[in-house]
């Protein structure tokens, strides 16, 4: 029987598996940063043992660091302490790290890609629950717990029992003003936010098979918010133009090694998952959460449920979602006012992200009454924004081009959404407070929110796209 490109790479790394006990699975590439790993650190240090291979774990600063002024010291006392510790600790150590000031620094899951560190059939983990991002390039990548992290410091494996294998196939073609966003935050909506629990997910079908690179990791860094281990989408040539020539890709004849190998990554026709879901691209149109968390979401012009239409179980939770959010059960979301908008995060960071946004606003102004904050991924997106005068359209149009950090997506740092506001973010998440305390978040596309910005209230990004 045929393997799932799932089995093809997590056996080719397990190092022992004994029935009853997780596998023991060697780790390609680890990627850490300043929230989860100094407790890792001090393990080693009390245990008197060094980082066991170095050279596969990188380190950047990104949950704790201001966006604005990161040349300056980090005001907040918490976070200008973790930041200091993960260079302690990386010096100490010896890994590398790409801290503030360094051309390579950014958000742990926008560097990876964009470096040509992430490579088809790697194993990939981070203290991060989002690592699933990786997996866009055929790698099986996932978040671990700090006592994880420690493990695979110091021994470049990790303890972990087998999950399923789930496939979700999209096929067809997207509608105007649908992006890959949409693609997942309508999956979630229709599956539930632990719809995936226990699974690895193949994403496959012809309307995911047409997405970029950029577009491909929106969607698998989302399959945590379903409660998935992990997801993952089959390398091809998209994979292999976007990876070559990348700063720390395979070059020379190791490139040509490598790629007879990635066109081998694939699910074989025979095989077998444990289940399989299929969605059509014609029902998506463009996505907007209304609760507090990823799976409470809706098409823009829909309306929000009413009680009527749960289950007597997932009322009470219900009911509490839109008393925080300030919301009625079949309300529209249409034409609702919106006080900041925030475009980043590891969900829609990267380049193609700001490029979709500049395009639209091009010409347009803000909302008066609207905050507008984009904080690219990286430093190299960055750089490549201004360079390609990217931040001239955003000056114009009001928008504020910050530093590169996780920024907003989780207020760790000093970009908090204040206490009542409504948000219309490119984030992941949706929780109570997530943003800043008491702030409401509303999840949508990097269109969605670029539309909101301009109007000034939720907008369906399909009626002003030319």
């Amino acid at each position: 029987m045929g393997k799932t490109l799932f089995d093809k790479i997590w056996d080719g790394h397990i190092v022992v598996s004994k029935p009853g006990h997780p596998d023991a699975v060697y780790i390609n590439t680890h990627f850490i940063h300043e929230v989860t790993s100094p407790q890792a650190f001090d393990g080693l240090r009390k245990r008197g043992i060094p980082v066991f291979r170095p050279g596969k774990t990188r380190a950047t600063a990104d949950h704790n660091v201001p966006t604005l002024h990161q040349d300056q010291p980090i005001k907040e006392a918490l976070s200008r302490k973790q930041v200091d510790m993960l260079t302690k600790n990386t010096t100490e150590f010896g890994v590398e790290l790409y801290g503030l000031g360094h051309r390579f620094q950014g958000i742990v899951h926008v560097i990876g890609p964009e470096l040509g560190i992430t490579l088809p059939g790697m194993t990939i983990v981070c203290g991060d629950s989002h690592t699933s991002t990786h997996g866009a390039f055929g790698a099986v990548a996932f978040g671990i717990g700090t006592s994880e992290v420690e493990q695979v410091l110091a021994t470049q494996c990790i303890l972990q029992y087998k999950p399923k294998r789930m496939k979700i196939e999209v096929n067809g073609q997207l509608g105007k003003g649908v992006l890959s966003k949409d693609i997942i935050l309508y999956i979630i909506s229709k599956i539930s936010a632990s719809g995936a629990t226990g699974y690895f997910v193949e994403y496959a079908g012809e309307a995911i098979r047409s997405l970029s690179m950029e577009a491909r990791m929106t969607i698998c860094n989302m399959s945590i918010e379903m409660g998935a281990r992990g997801g993952l989408i089959a390398p091809d040539d998209t994979t292999f133009n976007y990876i070559k020539g990348r700063e720390f890709a395979p070059a020379g004849a190791d490139w040509d090694q490598s790629l007879a190998y990635w066109q081998t990554l694939y699910s074989d026709a025979d095989a077998e998952f444990d289940k399989v879901l299929t969605f059509d691209a014609a029902d998506i149109e463009p996505q907007i959460t209304y609760g507090t968390n990823p799976g409470m979401g809706m098409g823009v012009t829909r309306s929000i449920p009413v009680l009527e239409d749960l289950e007597e179980k997932e009322r009470p939770s219900f009911n509490k979602s839109l008393e925080y959010m300030d919301l009625q059960p079949g309300a529209a979301l249409l034409g609702k006012k919106v006080d900041y908008v925030f475009i980043g995060s590891c969900t829609n960071s990267r380049i193609e992200d700001l490029r979709l946004v500049a395009d639209f606003v091009k010409g347009k102004r803000k909302a008066d009454d609207v905050v507008v904050w984009i904080v690219p991924g990286s430093k190299q997106v960055e750089a490549q924004a201004k360079a390609e005068g990217i931040d001239q359209i955003f000056e114009a149009a009001g928008f504020q081009l910050r530093e590169p950090g996780c920024s907003a997506c989780l207020a760790m740092n000093e970009d908090k959404v204040p206490a009542g506001m409504y948000c219309i973010s490119t984030s992941n998440r949706n929780f109570e407070g997530r943003q800043g305390p008491n702030a409401r978040t509303f999840l949508a596309s990097p269109l969605t929110a670029a539309a909101a910005a301009i109007t000034g209230t939720v907008t369906d990004v399909r009626q002003l796209l030319g």
